[in-house]
C-alpha cells in the first residue's frame, strides 16, 4: 500500500491557506454588495400590464444614481406611432430628472395608446440618459380588446315634439359598440326644471360585444311649460365607458290651454271697451 508522508511544516501551510481563503470569501463578498449599491439602475415594479384601448398604462419606475455627482437623466421613450407617453415626478409632468448622489427618484410613467390599436403585446424601450450613461428600461403594454358604448334612438332621430301637460313615449337603444364585455351600465338625464324622465330599465347588468338592447322612456311636461325649444342630455355610463344623447324638445301648448288663453284675451278686451264706454264720457 502506498503510504504519504506529510510534515509539520507542510501541514501548517495547508492549514494557514485554507484560512486565507475563508476569509478573503466575506471580503470578496462585500466587495460585490458595496458595488452593487453603488450601481446605478432603472426598474419598473410591474413591467407588464394589460389594458384596453381608451385606457392609459400607467407604470411606476426607480432611477437610481449610483455615482458619486448628481446626474440630469433626460427620460426618452419608443412607443408605436400615434401612441403618446407622459412622464411624471411628484406628479408633474417633466423630460428630464435630476437625481442626487446615491439616491433613487420615482418616476411615472403614463403611455396612451391610439383607440385603432391591435389587441396583442408591445414592447416599450424606455431610456434615462446621462452624460456618462443610459440606463435602460423595456415595459410591456398588452391591448385586450377596446370598450365602446352607443345611445341613440332607433332612427337616430333627436329630436320630438311634445305637448306640455302629457307624457310621451321614447324609444331608446344602448349598443355595445367595442370588444370587450360592459357590465354595470346605468341610464340618467338631465332636463329642464320641474321635468320628468323614466327609463323602463334603467340598469344593465351586462351588455356583450356588438349587443343593442331596446328601451321605453317616458317623458312628462309640466302643464304650465311655455311654448318653445328645450335641450335635454340623456346618458350612459359604465365603470369602463359612456355615451350622452342631446336632445331637442319642441313644446306645444295644448288645444285646450289655446282655447283657454284666447277666452281670457276676449274677456281682456270686453272688459276694457265696456270701461272705456262707461267712464269714457264723462
Amino acid at each position: 500500500m502506498l503510504k504519504i508522508y506529510v510534515t509539520p511544516y507542510q501541514l501548517f501551510l495547508s492549514v494557514a491557506l485554507a484560512t486565507l481563503l475563508v476569509a478573503a470569501k466575506p471580503n470578496q463578498s462585500l466587495a460585490q454588495q458595496g458595488s452593487n449599491k453603488n450601481k446605478s439602475d432603472f426598474t419598473a415594479k410591474l413591467m407588464n400590464l394589460e389594458a384596453a384601448t381608451n385606457e392609459v398604462f400607467r407604470y411606476s419606475t426607480s432611477l437610481t444614481n449610483g455615482a458619486g455627482q448628481s446626474k440630469i437623466y433626460e427620460l426618452k421613450a419608443n412607443v408605436p406611432l400615434g401612441w403618446s407617453v407622459t412622464f411624471r415626478v411628484d406628479g408633474n409632468q417633466v423630460t428630464s430628472v435630476n437625481v442626487a448622489p446615491g439616491k433613487t427618484q420615482e418616476v411615472g410613467i403614463e403611455i396612451t395608446p391610439t383607440t385603432t390599436a391591435d389587441p396583442k403585446k408591445y414592447l416599450i424601450p424606455i431610456q434615462s440618459i446621462s452624460q456618462t450613461d443610459t440606463l435602460k428600461l423595456q415595459l410591456e403594454a398588452v391591448i385586450k380588446g377596446s370598450y365602446g358604448l352607443v345611445l341613440s334612438t332607433p332612427s337616430g332621430r333627436l329630436s320630438e315634439e311634445v305637448t306640455a301637460g302629457n307624457q310621451q313615449q321614447i324609444q331608446l337603444f344602448v349598443k355595445n359598440s367595442g370588444t370587450l364585455p360592459l357590465t354595470g351600465v346605468s341610464l340618467s338625464s338631465q332636463l329642464p326644471t320641474g321635468w320628468e324622465l323614466n327609463f323602463d330599465q334603467s340598469q344593465i347588468q351586462e351588455l356583450a360585444p356588438g349587443k343593442e338592447l331596446t328601451l321605453q322612456a317616458t317623458l312628462k311636461v309640466p302643464e304650465k311649460t311655455i311654448a318653445g325649444d328645450y335641450a335635454a342630455t340623456l346618458t350612459a355610463n359604465s365603470s369602463h365607458s359612456n355615451a350622452q344623447a342631446a336632445f331637442r324638445f319642441i313644446v306645444k301648448t295644448s288645444l285646450l290651454s289655446g282655447w283657454i288663453g284666447m277666452v281670457v284675451i276676449l274677456l281682456a278686451i270686453t272688459l276694457i271697451v265696456v270701461l272705456i264706454r262707461k267712464y269714457g264720457r264723462r
